[in-house]
């Protein structure tokens, strides 16, 4: 601290003297005569000290009671001196040079800093508030320290190009690829930090064994087909008959008649239902190999763990050069009335039947076929049919 701005009060750097210092003399236990002191009590310092009221018993140069508060002869001159300088928002509009006066607030001739002290016999007047000096007021508006940059140093080429857009992707890019390296190595998870790829190998494997017996309960199987041994063709009943006539022609050579196959499916292995959206026939003859008939069962669904019988409706239709070809001359003796024959017995029809299955559930179109060697043919022609 500056020599001009330090205190020159004895009492406040601890330093004695038994000269004429008021603070250092040593006062009685207790005053009589002093009306605000208790009876057996010892003197009070905060009334003693701070009461203006009361009346010392030593005067002062100009004829004035002295208090027990800083005065002039509470100060020994060790250099020049002069006035305390205060800050701004102690200073006085008027007074002493716009200086702050350290003897003012305890002799009550200034404005009062502290009321912790204050008696009720202060009188009024003998406050003085403090008067701060109005500044004059700025054309730029007030200068707030907020606005001010802080001091540091300047910004890098780096900084400064992360601040763009190109440079903010550029780094959430580089983020995502630190993070898949890292979930790649084993060392960060995801949603939640727990999918790793330690997990994820476990996942799928669990989600794989839960699908397998998923479809194994679900996909449908192709079921197997057999004809009736009896009739494997049965004759055409109701509309499907009325639908197709039957004729057998010389000339132009040909036939045509409709007929079911009657078959059975077996779906012991499908645990559902199992749903045809369409099953298809295509009837060959099995010398010739020559198409003579072909049929379409449609929608239909069959029970799981049973077996099934159905009729599948057929058309019959060949045509021919002549009467010599052998895949007519087979079906027209097949066909032909039983008192042309000896013995009236017909010979048999022979074929190969393909079914073209389209399941639904399954994305391929599975097929089978069979071949039957002594059918009946299922329509008779009459005696006198050419």
């Amino acid at each position: 601290m500056d020599s001009d701005r330090k205190s020159t009060v004895s009492s406040f750097y601890g330093a004695r003297r038994g000269s004429e210092d008021a603070l250092n003399n040593d006062f009685p236990s207790y005053a009589p005569n002093y009306p605000n002191h208790a009876q057996g009590r010892g003197r009070d310092d905060a009334s003693s000290f701070f009461d203006p009221d009361r009346m010392s018993r030593n005067l002062d140069g100009v004829g004035r009671a002295s208090t027990a508060g800083y005065n002039r002869g509470s100060y020994f001159l060790a250099g020049r001196e002069e006035p305390v300088k205060g800050g701004r928002d102690e200073e006085e509009a008027g007074g002493n040079g716009g200086a702050w006066d350290i003897y003012a607030d305890f002799n009550n001739e200034g404005p009062r800093y502290s009321s912790a002290f204050t008696s009720s016999a202060t009188p009024a007047d003998a406050y003085h508030p403090l008067v701060q000096k109005e500044e004059a007021p700025s054309t730029i508006g007030p200068v707030e320290m907020v606005t001010v940059p802080a001091m540091g140093p300047e910004w890098q080429r780096e900084e400064l190009k992360n601040m763009t857009k190109a440079g903010k992707r550029e780094k959430k890019s580089e983020s995502r690829r630190q993070a898949w390296r890292e979930w790649n190595r084993g060392q960060r998870g995801i949603c939640g930090k727990w999918f790793t790829r330690k997990m994820l190998i476990i996942f799928l494997f669990v989600l794989c064994c839960c699908i397998g017996i998923i479809l194994a309960f679900t996909i449908p199987r192709v079921p197997a087909f057999a004809f009736n041994t009896s009739t494997p063709l049965a004759n055409a009943t109701g509309d499907w008959k009325d639908a197709i006539p039957t004729v057998f022609s010389r000339s132009p050579t040909n036939f045509s008649f409709a007929a079911f196959a009657d078959l059975q499916v077996n779906t012991e292995s499908n645990f559902l239902p199992l749903t045809f959206n369409h099953l298809r026939a295509t009837i060959y003859d099995l010398d010739t190999g020559n198409q003579v008939g072909s049929g379409d069962l449609g929608h239909r669904t069959f029970p799981a763990k049973a077996l099934s019988s159905f009729q599948l409706p057929l058309n019959f239709t060949y045509s021919a050069v002549n009467t010599s070809d052998t895949t007519w001359t087979n079906w027209y003796d097949a066909c032909r009335n039983a008192a042309n024959d000896v013995d009236g017995v017909r010979p048999a029809v022979k074929f190969t039947i393909k079914l073209d299955m389209d399941i639904a559930g399954l994305p391929n179109k599975p097929s089978t076929q069979a071949s039957v060697s002594n059918a009946n043919c299922p329509v008779e022609l009459a005696e006198n049919a050419g």
